[in-house]
């Protein structure tokens, strides 16, 4: 294992060095890049230091322990033998999860996409239910949302919603949330008191940046409309709300959440180069599952992934065969045991497949 953290500590000091060289501050990209390697790598520098110094004090307690003269030392020696013990299996195994090639993509701000599927407006009101699980939950991880672009159901919720998530490691947290989701209850329309089943889909699409997609502006086309909803009198008489349609794909975004046309033309873009940046990234990951034939892979967007059953107070995640009893919970953003247990499951194939020891 050290010789492997060894590598990792060459790599390091590299980076520290080319980070502060004026040639690469200059070019975005690479010092955006080297930034996170650097964040990433000092991780593990930390993890490697302590592991050294354990390999240490043991080699130090062995030798007190071999000489015997020092009655006193022979039981510091052993308490320190002990507790280096005991916490070196811990660490390996943190370490082993750590040098794990990481997806480049985890890092990344993400747009997430809610829609309404089956179940007419039980399935608009469980969109929002979602949104509120989401917000809540990116709210407890200090993470912002900004609300891009919605459309509201007609008895409540939304048939509809795009929202931004900044913060870090957000792809890599929520990306496991893409799928259908599925809820058994009985609906506030249902007068005979009957459950019924209805569905969402949740979409998860890394935020791209400038220079990780170009985009043409020739080959979009731009439609300006009046906004919808609340925001007062200008809402329905100014041209803020931005429409684009990328022609060669037929990828549509817009934008109406701001009152600034030009704000909204930003979102509705950055929303355009997310899709068409994501649209790549999917095959990628279809064809990543194919070849692991993973579990937790969030390249199939039709897969039903989770269902929320409110007589029964559960939740399950078909994926892993995971059940909650806290429905309640979960719907106020505890979701964090259900994403943990997906990167345990996720993370434990790649270890299968990198082979790193």
């Amino acid at each position: 294992m050290l010789t492997r953290l060894n590598i990792v500590k060459q790599r390091f000091d590299e980076v520290s060095d080319l980070i502060i060289n004026p040639d690469v501050i200059a070019d975005q990209k690479r010092y955006v890049q080297l930034n996170k390697e650097y964040k990433d790598l000092k991780a593990i520098v930390e993890k490697r230091d302590e592991y050294v110094m354990l390999q240490s004090n043991i080699d130090e307690a062995n030798e007190l322990l071999a000489d015997g003269s020092d009655t006193e030392m022979v039981e510091m020696a052993k308490l320190q033998l002990e507790e280096a013990k005991e916490r070196l299996p811990e660490l390996e195994e943190e370490i082993k999860y750590m040098l794990i090639p990481k997806d480049p993509e985890d890092a990344k701000n993400v747009m997430v996409e809610i829609r309404a599927g089956t179940g007419g407006d039980e399935a608009s009101i469980f969109a929002g239910d979602l949104f509120r699980m989401y917000t809540k939950y990116c709210e407890n991880k200090g993470w912002r949302t900004s609300v891009v672009d919605l459309n509201e159901g007609t008895s409540g919720g939304f048939k509809e919603i795009i929202f931004e998530v900044t913060g870090e490691d957000v792809y890599g947290t929520l990306k496991y949330e893409a799928g259908v989701h599925r809820v058994q209850r009985v609906p506030q329309t249902e007068t005979q008191g009957r459950v019924h089943t209805s569905a969402a889909t949740v979409m998860v699409l890394p935020e791209a940046e400038e220079f990780d997609v170009h985009i043409d502006m020739n080959d979009v086309r731009i439609d300006l409309f009046c906004s919808s909803g609340p925001g007062g009198q200008s809402v329905n008489t100014t041209k803020s709300a931005v429409r684009m349609t990328h022609i060669p794909t037929g990828l549509v975004a817009q934008c109406q959440d701001e009152k600034s046309q030009h704000k909204n033309k930003d979102k509705a873009l950055s929303v355009l180069r997310s899709r068409l940046y994501e649209m790549e990234l999917a095959k990628k990951q279809e064809e990543d599952a194919k070849k692991r034939n993973s579990q937790v892979s969030s390249g199939d967007r039709s897969a039903k992934i989770r269902t929320y059953n409110y007589p029964q107070g559960r939740v399950t995640d078909h994926r892993i065969g995971l059940t909650i009893y806290d429905l309640d919970g979960v719907m106020n953003g505890n979701i964090q045991k259900i994403i943990d247990e997906l990167q345990l499951v996720a993370n434990t194939e790649k270890l299968k497949e990198s082979e790193v020891f």
